[in-house]
């Protein structure tokens, strides 16, 4: 399962009324890419849903992972956080075991029992 935090839910619904997308189709794609110097790094957009999509809906938001991704992102929490970095959506992964410094990549623990992506 996924969640998305209340701030999250809004900022997305913001971010879709903003590009004139219909909340009841479109969401937030959470992916996962190989790349980045730990080994992955995540793929967040604004999508319709896709054939094999796996769909977790929160406050009238829907949030789209893709099979492969999945077993990566499983039981995370999606955020929007401000700060004096930057603003912008933070996936808090229980899967991550390490992360580059920088924040852009992760490594999970069991990466050899996950499908490839």
């Amino acid at each position: 399962m996924i969640t998305i935090t209340d701030k999250g839910a809004e900022k997305v619904h913001e971010f879709l009324s903003g590009q004139g997308a219909s909340v009841a189709e479109a969401g937030l794609r959470v992916g996962v890419k190989g790349g980045g110097c730990s080994g992955f790094q995540y793929n967040l957009a604004f999508d319709e849903q896709r054939d094999g999509d796996e769909v977790f809906e929160f406050a009238g938001l829907k949030v789209y992972v893709d099979q492969p991704s999945l077993p990566y992102v499983r039981g995370s929490v999606i955020d929007y956080v401000e700060s004096l970095q930057g603003a912008g959506f933070q996936v808090n992964n229980p899967n991550v075991v390490a992360a580059c410094g920088c924040g852009s990549s992760f490594r999970v623990a069991d990466e050899e029992e996950c499908s490839a992506v």
